[in-house]
């Protein structure tokens, strides 16, 4: 147990906000660019909301 308290106790509030802002920034590129089947309304592996009929 002493290993994890010392692994966590050298994380950084920077860097959890940094990895924060990658994960944001990276699942804003994927919907950008990937077709909306795969990440758009009614998308496989980002679904943004529902699909649109017509």
């Amino acid at each position: 147990m002493a290993l994890l308290d010392d692994i966590v106790a050298r994380i950084s509030f920077d860097e959890v906000a940094l990895a924060l802002v990658f994960c944001v920034v990276l699942r804003e590129w994927l919907v950008a660019t990937l077709p909306d089947r795969i990440a758009g309304p009614g998308g496989w592996l980002i679904d943004t909301g529902p699909r649109q009929n017509g």
